[in-house]
């Protein structure tokens, strides 16, 4: 499986950035897909996960109502619309396979970086 994230960038407290997952490759449709975030000098944290049909999401409870996770099946893409940006949102965001849903991460993407200035 490979994983193509793009969408990071510059925004404003208080902005929005869509982040997409692009991925390719056998077997993608056994695969829970997810998001992971690493700040400067801090560990990766999760952020979502979504089940290929969009079915069952979860959370990181600090990301709840202003990001959302979804997935579009026919271009095997998974999306994170985050709203509401804040400075410490700021990070390389990473999409990730999982084949477990509490599963370790089996694949990452290359990760994209969100920067939000204040």
């Amino acid at each position: 499986v490979q994983l193509q994230a793009s969408g990071g960038g510059l925004v404003q407290a208080g902005g929005s950035l869509r982040l997409s997952c692009a991925a390719s490759g056998r077997a993608f449709s056994t695969y829970y897909m997810g998001w992971f975030r690493q700040a400067p000098g801090k560990e990766r944290d999760f952020v979502a996960r979504i089940s290929r049909s969009g079915g069952s999401i979860t959370y990181a409870d600090s990301m709840k109502g202003r990001f959302t996770i979804s997935v579009d099946s026919a271009k095997n893409t998974v999306y994170l619309q985050m709203n509401s940006l804040k400075p410490e949102d700021t990070a390389v965001y990473y999409c990730a396979a999982n084949r477990r849903w509490y599963g370790d991460v089996d694949y990452w993407g290359q990760g994209t970086q969100v920067t939000v200035s204040s």
